[in-house]
């Protein structure tokens, strides 16, 4: 048998294949498919493996795309930022001069509006004790000197310590070594700010006696020399009875409320008159009365002291001639009925006609009386 397989191997198989192929034709015709079993067979072992290679590519490839637009959109967010801090640095260097700008407009105009002769100056530097000095662009080559007064338009900030040829040094009003000569705006009282080495500083030498109150403006008095009369110094925080004579007054310095950039240092002062604490009487633009309108009853607004009477006017006339029309007095209690409608307002009488003559410069001219006519002679003869 052996030896037979042996001889006959290649016969053998092909009959095996020939036999193996009628058993699959003969399956066919009886399911009655249009594909061979061979064929799902195949595509049934084969297509596991493609998945896998299918999933595989698509995740490789997919990673791949995905890397490079995260790449992309990297590179592209890098952009953005570096556009974004640009824009940002412009944005702040405009605000920036703006707001440089805006001061020095407004210390353009405070210094325009003042008597004092005043220079502008540029603080470029602070000193190791940062709320107590600083120094300004200005020196003695521009006029400055010691003891100069240096302020800006919301009060004084301090005085000039050192001048030099291309700076100057300032002391602040919160030093404790400042001094400068106050007067109150609403009593008058006459007093010495004094700095406390912040922002806070004190008055001395005012009596408990004298009345100061909280919210009270100070300005300079000029008593010191070196400060013109009539600069804001700052308001009153508190005051109270001191345990000695004088009361312990404190005072919020109202040139340090803003950061200082830019300052006023005053070479010529000139002194002014402490401003009045009352409200200025201004005399606004006021704009003409609005055009006389019809009432509800066809007849024209009152007129009120030579004013056009307004909505309100109106309506309170309603009422009243409505309360007048039920005999109702306001005042006794009791509500009239609102819902009728009021009687007219009495129109006013026609001025009564002058009978007698007119004297004057208003009174009309007489007309001129003319002669009769001239009688033919016959008829004057017949007449007594």
């Amino acid at each position: 048998m052996e030896f037979l397989l042996n001889r006959y191997r290649n016969v053998t198989v092909l009959v095996l294949a020939l036999g193996a192929q009628l058993f699959l034709l003969a399956y066919q015709v009886k399911s009655r498919e249009e594909v061979s079993p061979i064929r799902v067979w195949a595509v049934t072992g084969v297509m596991p493996l493609a998945r896998l290679l299918d999933v595989i590519r698509a995740h490789t490839i997919g990673f791949v795309t995905g890397y490079a637009h995260l790449m992309r959109v990297s590179e592209q967010n890098k952009s953005l930022e570096e556009t974004v801090a640009r824009l940002k640095m412009e944005n702040y260097h405009l605000r920036t001069e703006l707001s440089t700008s805006e001061r020095a407009k407004t210390l353009a105009m405070f210094a325009a509006r003042t008597p004092s002769k005043t220079i502008a100056a540029r603080v470029t530097g602070r000193g190791p004790d940062n709320s107590k000095t600083l120094f300004v662009d200005r020196g003695t080559t521009d006029g400055v000197q010691k003891n100069m007064a240096v302020v800006t338009p919301d009060g004084i900030v301090g005085r000039i310590t050192a001048a030099y040829p291309d700076f100057s040094r300032v002391v602040l009003i919160t030093d404790t070594n400042f001094r400068a000569g106050v007067i109150s705006q609403k009593h008058r009282v006459h007093g010495t700010v004094k700095g406390q080495g912040h922002s806070v500083c004190t008055i001395d030498y005012i009596q408990n006696e004298e009345k100061v109150e909280p919210g009270e403006w100070f300005f300079t008095s000029g008593d010191d020399r070196m400060f013109p009369k009539g600069l804001p110094v700052g308001q009153v925080k508190a005051a109270r009875p001191g345990k000695m004579f004088f009361q312990e007054v404190t005072l919020v310095a109202s040139g340090l409320q803003v950061g200082l950039e830019e300052v006023l240092i005053v070479l010529d002062g000139v002194h002014q008159g402490i401003p009045s604490d009352e409200a200025v009487a201004l005399n606004p633009k006021l704009l003409p009365s609005p055009p006389v309108e019809a009432s509800e009853t066809g007849t024209p607004q009152a007129i009120r002291g030579g004013v056009e009477a307004t909505d309100a006017d109106q309506i309170l006339d309603r009422y009243r001639r409505i309360g007048s029309a039920q005999g109702h007095p306001f005042g006794a209690g009791g509500v009239p009925n609102f819902n009728i409608e009021p009687p007219p307002p009495p129109r006013p009488a026609p001025a009564p006609a002058s009978t007698g003559p007119q004297t004057g410069p208003e009174a009309p001219a007489a007309p001129p009386v003319s002669a009769p006519p001239a009688l033919p002679a016959a008829e004057a003869e017949k007449q007594p």
